[in-house]
């Protein structure tokens, strides 16, 4: 059985042939695996990790496309469901001049909506050593029952549960309803990722330690913020410490997120036997990992095809 599980979207990613122009001035599109959840996955199985993703595509051809995907890296795809349903989701993301991403979703509904709570394998989730899951599968009822039922058995069987909210704005049609989803949940979190923008989101404030410091009276600890090419920072019983991050040259920054929790979980599994009680010195190695799996998740095209094997993150470490 996996050591660790992800939940959530996996999806075909359209990424433009030209870079810095909207969706509106693309002439040409590059197909790409993509889906945050499913991400993280292939981060982790081309690291070593022994991992499996619980998720929904079509009967399809894209949906054939993700699961040999999955299956060439050893991702375990026995959780993974097809449906006649619906399509496999499809999204259409470019970065403009000015730094912003713009993004289309084909999902109304995807495939990845469809996916039901009865469909949660307890037995195999339940001998997994962490839990993994990000707040799209909320977006929709029966993905988001499902994505509930997961982490109730996660808990009951004391599976660490991992969340990266990965917010997408235009997937809800209330930001305060996705707000108040997010945070419902934090009780049941063991391991919180974010970026800068949703600790403010979340949070109201751009300080991030007080952010931190919020969201951990909520239940999360530890609590890990991406600061991009500044590294990262974490908030862990009442401590807050930044890493550097590293200087690599960008190509694309699709996926570096993911990387970087493919790499911090990675890591600390090897680090910790019992996951019941994680400590700073095994949070500091694990977050070094991260943050030099996502660097070096940017130096390629596409999140998953840029994802490093652990002997070129181990090397990239030591040249410094």
């Amino acid at each position: 059985m996996p050591d660790i599980f992800t939940l959530g979207e996996a999806l075909i990613d359209f990424v433009p042939r030209e870079s810095g122009l909207s969706l509106a001035e693309v002439s040409g599109f590059y197909k790409r695996f993509g889906g945050a959840p499913a991400n993280v996955a292939m981060g982790l199985a081309k690291l070593g990790s022994d991992a499996g993703f619980i998720g929904k595509v079509g009967k399809d051809s894209f949906g054939d496309f993700l699961e040999n995907k999955f299956s060439e890296v050893g991702v375990d795809v026995n959780q993974l469901r097809r449906t006649t349903r619906a399509n496999t989701t499809l999204a259409f993301v470019s970065l403009t001049k000015e730094g912003d991403r713009d993004f289309v979703f084909y999902r109304d509904p995807g495939a990845d909506e469809l996916l039901k709570p009865e469909e949660i394998d307890e037995e195999a989730l339940g001998k997994a050593r962490v839990f993994h899951f990000g707040s799209i599968s909320l977006t929709k009822e029966e993905s988001r029952e499902a994505t509930k039922r997961a982490i109730r058995v996660s808990r009951n069987e004391g599976v660490k549960v991992a969340m990266d909210p990965n917010i997408r704005l235009n997937l809800w049609n209330d930001r305060s309803e996705l707000k108040e989803s997010i945070l419902a949940l934090l009780g049941k979190v063991d391991i919180l990722k974010l970026s800068e923008e949703e600790v403010e989101f979340l949070t109201g404030t751009d300080d991030l330690r007080s952010g931190a410091s919020e969201l951990a009276d909520l239940g999360p600890g530890p609590i890990l913020v991406t600061l991009g090419e500044r590294g990262c920072l974490y908030y862990y019983k009442d401590n807050v410490e930044r890493l550097e991050g590293h200087g690599v040259e960008v190509k694309d920054t699709t996926g570096a997120g993911d990387g970087f929790m493919a790499g911090f979980l990675h890591k600390l599994l090897e680090k910790s036997e019992d996951l019941s009680n994680i400590e700073s010195h095994n949070l500091r190695p694990a977050l070094r990992f991260g943050n030099a799996t996502g660097a070096l998740t940017t130096t390629g095209y596409g999140a998953t095809t840029a994802f490093p094997d652990s002997v070129e993150v181990e090397n990239f470490l030591k040249e410094g």
